[in-house]
């Protein structure tokens, strides 16, 4: 017998039903809350793909750094070795997007990076004692891109704090909390950058004017 007779919904009908009543339950959940733990959580990602990529920038130019203030103060072995090797154990460590779940591995690795900022700022102190080296072109060029470098990570940092405090007060208040023991609970409390020293959170001095 006709549908339309009987007053019964069809297949058909009953089929736009579900899609509409599932559709509406998606958008409900979705304006409750429900995407927002693995949406701050890849902001996080990208927030710290950024610091390791600021990180490496410094790091690249090193090596002509050390090599023009060697040029003109060899014999200021001691705190060149300290750059180089400061670099060396930055570059040596495994550092990947894991690293961001474990509080240890990016306590060491930010410690590396403190150790790497300390030595040169040795090293600025040294250079204003070279004046030929302070009027060298190539010095010149590479002590803008390092105060440029020295600001973006400072960007970077602020940046990743930022994304990584959002997540987890995500976490730890409503409805997130609810979210996060129904559907994450995989997904851990984030630790953050922590100063290692007094002078951590300042950039190397690079202004030699």
């Amino acid at each position: 017998m006709n549908s339309a007779l009987t007053g019964k919904p069809n297949f058909t009908q009953r089929r736009l039903w579900q899609v509409l009543l599932l559709s509406l339950l998606v958008f409900g959940l979705s304006g409750c809350g429900i995407n927002n733990i693995p949406t701050y959580d890849e902001n996080v990602k990208a927030a710290w793909a950024q610091v390791q990529n600021q990180y490496q920038r410094r790091a690249d130019l090193i090596p002509n750094l050390v090599k023009t203030v060697k040029a003109y103060a060899s014999h200021e072995r001691e705190t060149l070795e300290a750059v180089t090797e400061a670099r060396a154990k930055v570059s040596s460590m495994q550092v990947d997007s894991g690293i961001i779940n474990d509080p240890a591995k990016l306590q060491q690795f930010e410690a590396a990076q403190s150790q790497l900022s300390s030595a040169l700022s040795r090293l600025m102190v040294v250079v204003e004692r070279y004046p030929d080296l302070k009027a060298n072109q190539n010095f010149l060029a590479l002590q803008s891109q390092l105060e440029g470098t020295e600001n973006r990570i400072s960007v970077a940092r602020r940046d990743y704090i930022a994304a990584v405090e959002r997540y987890n007060r995500e976490i730890r208040t409503f409805p997130g909390r609810i979210w996060h023991s129904v559907l994450y609970s995989d997904m851990p409390i984030r630790d953050t950058f922590e100063a290692t020293s007094q002078d951590a959170e300042k950039a190397p001095e690079v202004d030699f004017q």
